[in-house]
């Protein structure tokens, strides 16, 4: 903005966020590319109004962001339900998913299996050394997170997480037609979005 000579309070632009992320983020998502079928699940933690919450965020093997998840809790019903929302997010289904430890990850996949919402043959592998791929993709998410003092609501915190989503899956370059590096093309595809004349 300083560049184009405007003067705008941070909390202009915190209120934009607010109100386009989840458009941005929703027009988005029908212009990303299909992620492969190995999958890399974890959560970390994210302090929301004073209390950790966690954000559950889905990668696959090449870091392409899948999707993400806030949850006040790390349990069996926040696992099965950030897993059937990746599920009905794409039309892929994995051949494996890698997981961290946490106990959870296993018996939801299991549940779902037994639902038939996820495919017979699809592995559970528990293996932390896998998953630094998503270990090194959440350091983004974390870093931005850090840089904004945290958050004071979850809905505040949901819709930051949001943009700072979209914006990651821009920058990795997992729109269908863009390049990575484009960052004139990345600029111009938001204003083509969002319908801002240039």
């Amino acid at each position: 903005m300083a560049e184009r000579g405007l003067s705008i309070d941070h909390v202009t632009i915190w209120r934009w966020v607010q109100h386009y992320a989840p458009i941005l983020n929703q027009r988005l998502r029908r212009e990303v590319r299909h992620p492969n079928r190995s999958w890399r699940v974890d959560e970390t933690y994210v302090r929301v109004a004073g209390k950790w919450a966690y954000l559950y965020r889905a990668v696959d093997s090449a870091g392409a962001t899948i999707d993400f998840l806030l949850s006040p809790h790390r349990d069996l019903t926040a696992a099965k339900l950030f897993l059937r929302l990746v599920l009905s997010g794409t039309s892929i289904r994995p051949r494996v998913i890698n997981v961290d430890g946490h106990p959870a990850y296993a018996r939801a996949i299991a549940e779902l299996k037994e639902s038939g919402d996820l495919g017979r043959r699809c592995r559970c592998r528990p293996s932390p050394y896998l998953n630094n791929v998503i270990e090194q993709d959440h350091r983004f998410i974390k870093k931005r997170i850090a840089a904004s003092l945290w958050f004071r609501s979850a809905e505040g915190a949901l819709r930051t997480i949001d943009d700072y989503e979209a914006m990651h899956l821009i920058r990795k370059g997992q729109i269908r037609w863009l390049p990575k590096g484009d960052v004139v093309g990345q600029r111009r595809f938001i204003h083509n979005l969002l319908g801002i004349a240039a």
